[in-house]
Order: structure tokens, then C-alpha cells, then sequence
């Protein structure tokens, strides 16, 4: 008999108990103890007939650098890490949203550089983001961007150039990561570029 199973048989006893007060006792006090133990089998019935659910980890997706063959695979894949194991979707919105926690990404890819989203990921502290938006008032988020690249989060180079493919693919423009960048297991990545110079697209504050 599964633990589930137990509880309900007990939340049914706590029920029936409460309803042979109400019939054959008469005392005001005892009535009163039984009507809250109706309602409390009730209620635990009620939330046991709700289906339950394992809270998992997400789904870490495997980069098998010989299944890449052009920046639209890598594409591909950083989408996929963007909604699993890079945890991106936790704060980013891909839209407009008053609840985000964090900038919006819709086009980010044609705002910002690679350089400039690659720093972005592993060194986020350098420069604080208010907003992305061309005009109007920056919005200050409650969230702080983590360093992907180290723990618990932990994207490799070859994740974060992902990440940085699907980004731009998503805002409509061509992909400027190649397939020869991505480092063999085993190898050392090189070093990432200079940052370029982000322009006034994005509203940023020195740190």
C-alpha cells in the first residue's frame, strides 16, 4: 500500500469520525471538533486527489562536437542549453514581460556584439545592464546575471558560443560563430576576442 494510498484511508477516518460526532454526541464543544475534522479530511483529500509531480533537475543536453556540422546546429543547441542547462530562461524573457526578472533578449543578437555577449556570459559584472531599450527611462531588474561559465551553472566555451549562435539566429541575423571555433574535447579554447564597442543600443553603467 502505497503512502498515498495510507493518507487518504486516514483522511476518510478523520472524516467519518467527525461525522458520527455530528449524529450521536450533542455536546457544542465535541460538534465543533467534528466539523473541523470534516473539514480537515476534506481539505487533505482535496490536495491528495492533485497529481503529483518529481521536481527534476534540468535536462543537461549532451555536446557531441562531431554531430556539429554548420552554425545552425550550434544554433540548435544553444537553444536547447538556453532552456535547460544554461537556466537562461529562469530570469531572460524572449518578449516583453513585466514580470522579467531580467533584461529582455528579443533581438539581442542585433543589439550587441558577439564579443560583446560573450563577456556578457563569462565576466557579467563588467558592465551593468539597466535596460536594452533605445529610449526611455532604464528599468532596474532584481536579478543579477551569474557567471554561466563557472559553478553551479557551469557552460563550457563550446555551450556559451551555443548560446551565442541561438542568439543571434533568434534576432533575425546571420550567425557569426563558426563551427571551427568549437574546441575538441580535450582542448585548450582560445582565448575570446576583444570586446567591441557595444554602441548606444544598450544602456549600460560602468561597474
Amino acid at each position: 500500500m502505497s503512502e498515498v494510498v495510507k493518507l487518504q484511508l486516514i483522511g476518510l477516518s478523520v472524516i467519518g469520525s467527525g461525522v458520527l460526532i455530528l449524529l450521536f454526541i450533542r455536546s457544542t464543544f465535541a460538534r465543533v471538533i467534528g466539523f473541523v475534522w470534516i473539514v480537515l479530511g476534506l481539505f487533505t483529500l482535496t490536495a491528495l486527489s492533485v497529481p503529483q509531480m518529481a521536481s527534476l533537475p534540468p535536462v543537461e543536453e549532451k555536446f557531441d562536437i562531431a554531430t556539429v556540422k554548420t552554425p545552425t546546429d550550434m544554433a540548435t543547441i544553444g537553444q536547447k542549453i538556453f532552456f535547460s542547462k544554461g537556466q537562461c530562461a529562469l530570469c531572460h524573457t524572449i518578449g516583453p514581460s513585466e514580470s522579467a526578472r531580467c533584461p529582455d533578449l528579443k533581438g539581442i543578437g542585433a543589439k550587441l556584439s558577439r564579443e560583446f555577449m560573450f563577456e556578457s556570459l563569462t565576466q557579467p559584472q563588467a558592465y551593468i545592464y539597466l535596460d536594452y531599450r533605445h529610449e526611455g527611462v532604464a528599468k532596474e531588474y532584481p536579478a543579477r546575471m551569474p557567471y554561466i561559465n563557472k559553478n553551479p551553472i557551469g557552460l563550457s566555451k563550446n555551450e556559451i558560443l551555443s548560446v551565442i549562435a541561438f542568439l543571434q539566429q533568434m534576432s533575425g541575423e546571420p550567425i557569426s560563430v563558426t563551427v571551427a571555433e568549437l574546441a575538441a574535447p580535450g582542448e585548450m579554447p582560445a582565448a575570446p576576442a576583444k570586446v567591441a564597442q557595444a554602441g548606444p543600443v544598450a544602456v549600460a553603467q560602468a561597474h
